[in-house]
């Protein structure tokens, strides 16, 4: 009985371990408080149709990194775009490469509006959040 409790308990650590790592983000680059909290980890594998899309960003000239790009409607309907790459770096100088990389892509490839600005979320190979950019006026 005793080894059932002592597993019953270490299911509930990993249980507690894995929610502790979808805390949400405070502040954003902007300086002023996320209105968008989101996970801070991620499954590794991306969704169908944001595998899809990815696909037409890397045949178009895209980072061979990235294997995955989803579009969500965010707060007030600004565009949320949740970027999966297989590239383990988190500079911030590689980042903005790819950040302008993918804007310029979606807004002439995908009709993408930035009226409203975007937020991005970017997930490393470990499903681990490596950037996360609020760029709304």
């Amino acid at each position: 009985m005793k080894r059932r409790a002592r597993s019953a308990a270490l299911v509930c650590i990993g249980a507690l371990t894995l929610l502790s790592a979808c805390t949400a983000d405070r502040d954003t680059p902007s300086g002023r408080p996320s209105e968008t909290p989101g996970p801070t980890a991620t499954t590794t594998l991306a969704p169908g149709a944001a595998a899809q899309l990815a696909d037409r960003y890397r045949r178009s000239g895209g980072a061979h990194e990235v294997y995955g790009i989803q579009q969500k409607s965010g707060p007030g309907g600004v565009p949320l775009l949740i970027v999966w790459t297989h590239n383990p770096d988190e500079d911030g100088a590689r980042f903005d490469e790819l950040k302008d990389s993918i804007i310029g892509f979606l807004t002439r490839k995908e009709g993408l509006s930035l009226k409203q600005g975007y937020l991005m979320d970017v997930f490393g190979p470990k499903g681990a959040l490596q950037h996360r950019l609020d760029a709304r006026p």
